[in-house]
């Protein structure tokens, strides 16, 4: 339940991240976001009186912040400059097979041949469908790469803070990590910020918090907790929901109106992921 509601909040990051790049740079978006998260870190810290972690434990959430606060919100941002939040929702459905083999890859378990198997063929539909490019064209554009590199740079980041969460609560790890990563991302907000704020709109202005207050920080609380608790493959599996549900915010949000073969390749990347969940994993 911890990791379905985390997933909820993560579900509304690319329909929010989509406005605020319509005004925004994606540099500000990126960089904002753990700026806002930090400012709300910070006093609950100190409220609650946390004790700096030990040096193993800020080594271990320093390289977990690098790609949940560095690569996953910037090639985001960037990404939804390029391509529909729907065609993202699908690119993103890799995110479930990506974590659990981070995973596998940090816990040193053995996977059968059939997770293996899944995989390929996962990551084959997400590539075909993103091949078949926008506006009936064809190719792989620089927007899909950027949600490549976002969906891996999320799943190693949930991988990474997984561990972490076993030794002090979910909401401690992200609150330390807007923290330790708050001397790159406060100047670069600064550096990055619009210069007529004029421009801005209410709406941008709420998902350029969304994304700060929910995606960067609250969704972490139940998502961390639920990882520490169920483990990173048996949570990670209500991210089958997420391309739905990614899909299904774009269209009242975003006003977007994904086409069947969104929604067929949703599906058979969901296939794909129960495939290779059900698949043997042993140490």
């Amino acid at each position: 339940m911890l990791g379905f509601v985390g997933m909820m909040i993560f579900s509304g990051t690319l329909p929010t991240t989509r406005i605020a790049v319509e005004v925004f740079s994606p540099m500000f978006v990126a960089a904002g976001r753990a700026v806002v998260a930090a400012s709300v870190a910070i006093p609950v810290l100190l409220l609650l009186r946390r004790r700096v972690p030990e040096q193993r434990d800020l080594m271990h959430l320093g390289a977990a912040a690098t790609f949940l606060i560095g690569g996953f919100p910037g090639f985001s941002a960037l990404a939804m400059q390029h391509v529909p939040v729907s065609h993202g929702g699908v690119v993103f459905g890799l995110m479930p097979l990506l974590t659990a083999v981070f995973g596998v890859l940090l816990s040193r378990e053995r996977p059968s041949a059939m997770f293996w198997v899944a995989a390929v063929a996962g990551a084959g539909v997400v590539v075909a469908f993103a091949a078949r490019g926008e506006g009936g064209g064809t190719g792989l554009g620089i927007g899909d790469a950027y949600l490549f590199a976002a969906a891996a740079s999320g799943s190693l980041g949930y991988a990474l803070s997984a561990g972490v969460a076993r030794r002090m609560p979910g909401w401690e790890v992200i609150s330390w990590q807007v923290l330790i990563w708050l001397p790159i991302t406060l100047p670069l907000t600064l550096w990055s910020a619009p210069v007529d704020f004029g421009v801005v709109e209410t709406r941008h202005w709420l998902s350029f918090a969304y994304a700060g207050l929910c995606s960067m920080y609250l969704g972490f609380f139940f998502w961390n907790a639920g990882l520490a608790m169920g483990g990173v493959a048996r949570v990670g599996q209500v991210q089958l929901l997420q391309t739905f549900v990614i899909i299904m915010i774009a269209i009242p949000v975003n006003g977007e109106a994904p086409d069947a073969l969104t929604w067929v390749a949703a599906a058979a990347v969901v296939a794909t992921v129960l495939l290779g969940r059900k698949a043997a994993i042993r140490r």
